[in-house]
């Protein structure tokens, strides 16, 4: 990619990805704009999210945001139709089906949002999707859509009511209230709420957890959880044993079972 992006390309370096210790931090790097995501960017994000994901070396992926925002949503300042709508954003140009909050519900890498400050809109379904939710102590989520004469047209309608019952959902959904990080973690929203400047830290620590264990299993979890929600007890008991018998041969299951009889920490390649 040029230095100079032209119109509907993406600046290199509006989104960011490092991969160090099995783990991909992709960071939204377009702070003075509060990291709102142009149509440009949400395809490099989703090509980054794909890209950990298939990536061997890869084990845990982290999303988060540089400056004082995570995401405040898309890029409402685009060329505007006569109307003074966004054409980058209307329903006839933006394909929800390969953006970021769907290329989430697919990736079989676990993924942590380290929610650095406000999430709003479509920034609050993107961090929605993630498996995990650490947010700093100013992080906010914003669920203004029906304020803005929309709905969560990225996932919070089928996410929320799954993650906090239809009740709580309905209340945030229609009143469009905005939500400070020790209300997400007191609504089930959040999983941890740390001090700002410890976020990153904590965020990598977590990562670092995960990404210790044996990928495959941990994948192939994620896999299960996931069918789980849509199909009965039986069918699931049976689907989690047809994701086993490949287990059984795998190299990292035998060095499991070899540290835990010698009594040492597991060194597991992924294979």
């Amino acid at each position: 990619m040029s230095d100079a992006a032209g119109a509907g390309e993406v600046e290199a370096s509006e989104v960011l990805c490092e991969v160090s210790d099995h783990i991909a931090t992709i960071t939204l790097n377009a702070p003075e704009r509060m990291n709102t995501i142009s149509g440009p960017m949400l395809s490099e994000l989703a090509r980054l999210l794909i890209q950990a994901n298939e990536d061997p070396a890869v084990r845990c992926v982290i999303l988060t945001g540089k400056g004082r925002a995570f995401c405040a949503g898309l890029d409402l300042r685009q060329e505007r139709d006569g109307n003074g709508l966004s054409l980058a954003s209307s329903p006839t140009t933006l394909n929800l089906r390969n953006t970021p909050p769907t290329v989430l519900q697919s990736m079989d890498k676990p993924t942590i949002c380290a929610v650095n400050g406000g999430a709003a809109g479509y920034g609050m379904d993107t961090a929605l999707g993630c498996d995990i939710r650490l947010m700093a102590e100013s992080a906010k989520f914003a669920a203004a859509f029906v304020k803005r004469g929309v709905v969560p047209e990225s996932g919070g309608t089928w996410l929320l009511p799954r993650m906090i019952g239809w009740a709580k959902a309905s209340e945030l959904i229609f009143t469009g209230r905005t939500l400070s990080a020790r209300e997400c973690l007191d609504w089930g929203l959040a999983n941890e709420v740390v001090a700002d400047s410890e976020l990153t830290d904590r965020a990598r620590a977590l990562a670092g957890e995960i990404a210790a264990n044996a990928p495959l299993a941990v994948q192939a979890s994620k896999r299960m959880m996931r069918m789980g929600l849509n199909e009965t007890f039986p069918d699931h008991v049976h689907h989690v044993y047809l994701q086993l018998l490949p287990l059984f041969k795998t190299r990292d299951m035998a060095e499991g079972m070899k540290a835990f009889m010698e009594k040492r920490e597991p060194k597991f390649e992924g294979r």
